[in-house]
């Protein structure tokens, strides 16, 4: 969890979040391939930013898979800057609509950031 610019580790569950996003997130993670898995895939909940996504530490920086925060919503793909570039601190890779299963979004996900030299 982030909150005011501190990562707080959110041990076995305890005081973690509940939310339709959260769960989302989990149903996703739970579906992602090994080399996601090897990039360190981890749900995060950024209460600074907004939102709640699966990420992951790639070969050119940390990548989030971000959730839909209202319906009607899309997935986003974000690269996110250590040091902001030109003001600004992410770049949108992708977007995938909501109609997808999470095993579509995660499969998707992943062969977007593979076959773009994200994941090795």
């Amino acid at each position: 969890m982030i909150s005011e610019g501190i990562v707080r580790r959110v041990e076995g569950g305890k005081n973690a979040p509940n939310t339709p996003q959260v769960v989302r997130a989990r149903t996703i993670a739970n579906f992602l391939p090994l080399s996601c898995q090897r990039a360190g895939a981890k749900i995060v909940h950024n209460v600074d930013a907004r939102y709640t996504g699966i990420r992951m530490e790639t070969s050119t920086g940390p990548v989030v898979i971000e959730m839909p925060t209202e319906a009607g919503g899309v997935y986003r793909v974000v690269q996110e800057f250590i040091e902001p570039v030109k003001g600004k601190s992410e770049r949108e890779l992708v977007r995938f609509p909501q109609i997808y299963k999470p095993q579509g979004i995660a499969y998707m996900a992943s062969e977007f950031l593979r076959s773009r030299g994200f994941l090795g």
